[in-house]
């Protein structure tokens, strides 16, 4: 027995008339302004249709190539290039390649709209308390919501598909540059900024000249934790039409493919932690070149 069987039935068809009337009013809304939402996502699609056909068309050793040397410039370690190198090759081996340059390209423009919209906010968050105290519940919503839960409005928008999917992620993905944009911002040096304004820095300079330079360390921070949230909502995007690695998973949950779903599982796993690797040894790069900057 439900708790609300103590109420009267009123009441209770009362709760189910408001809920009817949400759904009807939000089932009205997107069918007149869909067309209207899709328009203004299409860059981002023409985008991600780039990226995967970059990625899928260019010779295999060209991107394997590629991706070593961006992960030996980002960390500057042989271990994780070595790593990478392996882990990369090892996916070649097991035929999981075009799976893998999909999710690849999915989180490539995951992060870089994360990092479009999610920085600026930060930087806004950072410089008024008001906003802070406005956008940080919503942070707060937006991390504890289940990620099955933002599927459900996106699909009504914009139904099955690569940008309903990417909308999911990057709304899951995203407070974690928020927040330590902001952090990062509000933990530079007072003096440091009262030195700036002392040689005539105007705001947007001691911005872009002090702040950010100094913050980046904790930027990076949440770019690494941004990338490891928007891979984990890949499976869970697979279930809205969204090509990858999630696909053979959830294809493996189905029908009880325990290899399948392992060596996917796995080559998720392994893209993770070249993420994770690479984007950490950055930030502690800029971390160091930070403090000899500043201690100069």
């Amino acid at each position: 027995m439900s708790w609300l069987d103590e109420f009267p039935a009123m009441d209770k068809s009362a709760l189910r008339e408001l809920k009817k009337g949400i759904d009807g009013g939000f089932r009205a809304w997107t069918r007149e302004h869909g067309d209207t939402i899709e328009a203004i996502f299409e860059p981002i699609k023409q985008m991600l249709i780039w990226s995967e056909r970059l990625l899928l068309n260019t010779p295999w050793p060209i991107i394997l190539g590629a991706i070593v040397a961006i992960a030996w410039f980002g960390s500057r370690s042989w271990k994780i290039t070595v790593m990478t190198l392996v882990t990369l090759l090892l996916i070649g081996y097991f035929d999981m390649w075009e799976d893998t340059m999909r999710t690849v390209s999915m989180m490539f423009v995951c992060t870089f709209v994360s990092i479009v919209l999610g920085i600026p906010i930060g930087i806004a968050m950072a410089k008024s308390n008001f906003l802070q105290r406005v956008i940080t519940p919503v942070l707060d919503i937006m991390q504890t919501m289940p990620g099955f839960v933002y599927l459900i409005p996106v699909v009504m928008l914009l139904g099955i598909g690569k940008v309903p999917g990417l909308l999911a992620v990057v709304v899951y993905a995203i407070p974690p540059i928020i927040r330590l944009t902001n952090l990062g911002i509000r933990l530079v040096d007072k003096e440091v900024l009262e030195a700036a304004d002392a040689f005539g820095s105007s705001g947007w300079q001691r911005l872009r000249n002090v702040q950010i330079p100094l913050a980046m360390p904790t930027i990076m921070a949440g770019i690494n934790q941004t990338i490891m949230m928007a891979l984990a909502l890949v499976v869970i995007a697979s279930m809205i039409g969204v090509q990858g690695l999630g696909q053979p998973v959830l294809q493996a949950i189905n029908n009880q493919y325990f290899t399948l779903g392992a060596f996917n599982g796995l080559a998720i796993v392994g893209i993770a932690i070249i993420f994770d690797r690479v984007s950490q040894a950055y930030g502690r790069r800029l971390q160091s070149h930070s403090e000899v900057t500043h201690g100069h």
